[in-house]
């Protein structure tokens, strides 16, 4: 889960769409797979399936890095968004192992998230 600086609620659903359009690019790169995306207007869900050889934080980082830049490039009007900064995203995120989890819980739950209209 990634969420905006400060909370701010930036995101509407054309902005999801993107946003798990490039985030899926990323995922392939790192030979990942976005298996879910989902989100609300200041944070987003995915569900990764990683290989081993991949570090979580390398992932991490390069998917707010070329989703913040992608998205400035592609939606001007979210400059007043990057803080001082020029970040869209806050410097935490959550991962967790989710090794023994049925999947379907877990897509459920990220299915649940109110996307914005």
């Amino acid at each position: 889960m990634f969420v905006t600086k400060y909370r701010h609620k930036v995101f509407s659903a054309r902005h999801h769409r993107r946003m798990e359009e490039i985030m899926g690019d990323v995922c392939a790169d790192f030979g990942a797979h976005l298996a879910e995306f989902n989100g609300e207007a200041e944070h987003v869900h995915l569900l990764v399936s990683l290989p081993p050889t991949v570090a979580v934080s390398r992932l991490v980082n390069s998917l707010k890095g070329v989703s913040s830049r992608r998205l400035r490039q592609e939606f001007p009007e979210l400059e007043r968004h990057y803080w001082r900064a020029k970040r869209l995203w806050a410097g935490s995120y959550f991962a967790g192992s989710v090794g023994g989890a049925p999947l379907e819980v877990l897509r459920s739950y990220i299915e649940s998230q109110k996307r914005p209209a």
